[in-house]
Parts: C-alpha cells; sequence; structure tokens
C-alpha cells in the first residue's frame, strides 16, 4: 500500500525500530516489513539507508530546535549552550544508538536550520564573533556526542550481562596500579556528574573564546558571519 505511506510515518517507524533492534537491526527490509508494505514502496520517500537516517536525524533536531527557540533571549551564553548539550544528550539518550545513529547526518528540513538565526545573534549580542560562537557550539556539539557514543556503548555491555566495568580494579588490581585503579572511578562513575564537570571545562574554554572578542565591535563581529555554516545540527 505505497498510496498510504507518508514521510512521517516511515521517520517515526524508523525511530521505534531503532529503539527496538539497534543500529544493526535498521535496515530497509526490516522497516518495511513493519510497515507492512514492500521495501520499493519505501524508496518514493527516502533513496537508502543514509537518507532516512538523515530524515530521522532531523526530527530528533526539530525537537531539540523546539527547546533551544523557547529560550528566552536575554539568556547568559553559557545557560544556552548548558542547555543545548544537556538537551542533546536526553535526546541522544532517548533513543537506542541515539548517538552513532544520528552523527554525520545532514538535516533535511531548511527551516530546522533556520531556526538557528536567533541563538547566533543572541551569542553576537553577547559579546561573541559568529566564528567564535560557531567554533564553541561545535566544541560543545561534538563532545556531546562522544561522550554519548561511549555512555551508550558502556550501558549495552552491562546491560548485556557483562560485569568487566563493574570488576574493573579487581581485574587490574589496586596493589599493581592504584592511580589507574582510582582513575576508573572517575571513569566509570556517576555518568551524570562525569557530563557535568566535563561540561565545564568546555565552557571555561568558550569563554576564552567570548573573551577574545570582547575588544572587537558589533560590526566586526557582524562581517565575520559572512561564511556558510552547513547543514549540520546546531542549535
Amino acid at each position: 500500500m505505497p498510496g498510504v505511506l507518508t514521510k512521517a510515518a516511515i521517520v517515526q517507524a524508523a525511530l521505534d525500530l531503532l529503539d527496538e533492534t539497534g543500529m544493526d537491526g535498521l535496515t530497509v527490509r526490516a522497516l518495511a516489513s513493519r510497515l507492512g508494505v514492500q521495501a520499493p514502496a519505501l524508496y518514493w520517500h527516502v533513496r537508502n539507508k543514509q537518507a532516512l537516517l538523515d530524515e530521522m536525524a532531523t526530527q530528533v533536531w526539530r525537537g531539540i530546535g523546539d527547546v533551544m527557540a523557547a529560550l528566552p533571549r536575554d539568556l547568559p551564553w553559557r545557560e544556552v549552550m548548558a542547555v543545548y548539550a544537556v538537551t542533546v544528550r536526553r535526546e541522544l539518550l532517548g533513543h537506542r544508538d541515539g548517538a552513532k545513529a544520528f552523527s554525520g547526518t545532514t538535516l533535511t528540513d531548511p527551516e530546522v536550520i533556520r531556526r538557528q538565526e536567533n541563538t547566533f545573534e543572541d551569542l553576537v549580542r553577547q559579546g561573541f564573533t559568529v566564528q567564535d560562537a560557531t567554533l564553541g557550539l561545535v566544541m560543545i556539539h561534538y563532545f556531546t556526542i562522544g561522550f554519548c557514543v561511549e555512555e551508550q556503548a558502556v550501558a549495552q555491555v552491562t546491560a548485556s550481562g557483562d560485569d568487566s566495568y563493574s570488576r574493573r580494579a579487581d581485574l587490574i588490581g589496586a596493589q599493581n596500579a592504584p592511580l589507574v585503579v582510582e582513575a576508573g572511578d572517575v571513569l566509570f562513575g556517576d555518568p551524570d556528574a562525569r557530563f557535568t564537570e566535563l561540561l565545564d571545562l568546555q565552557l571555561e574554554t568558550v569563554a576564552r573564546l567570548r573573551n577574545q572578542a570582547s575588544g572587537l565591535d558589533n560590526t566586526a563581529k557582524l562581517r565575520s558571519a559572512r561564511f556558510g555554516i552547513p547543514n549540520r545540527a546546531l542549535p
């Protein structure tokens, strides 16, 4: 029944399938079976698996954009970037293999991208050049995705019954490498606390970028904006 399919229905079914099976189970064949159609019917809407992932990521980042758009326009820049990181982490962890699935994707809805304009305007008004605002956001973005990839991988290993992480200290031996064992408490402790601590370090680096730009007037800051921003996920 290709005629009753919509792109929105396909994307939602794909997100549900990802949550159930992970990236390994997300295939066009499995998705078609879930929707009760033959695989060729899907190609009217998504030409291949990468195009499907692009649409799924766009849907996820549309929701992230909703959160960012609802922020007060006078919210301090540090809080803006922190909200972005926390929201991205929550959304990626909300889907099995979410960080891996949505990395390297291209947003397909121009409106999702255009909504980033307010964030850049607010950051420029608070002392950033557009280039430094972009570098700061990209750094926060890459950090958050990388953190989530590792966090989900560890969680899946633990959920499978593998107790290697909980037995790490015993396997290494505190008498042989006490500092390494102590470091494990940081590496594999509470992920929420670790994310917050590392995010604070990222924001300190962003603050240095802002301080470097503080000597420029607004005209110079806006002039620095005249370069293309790719269709990647930023706030």
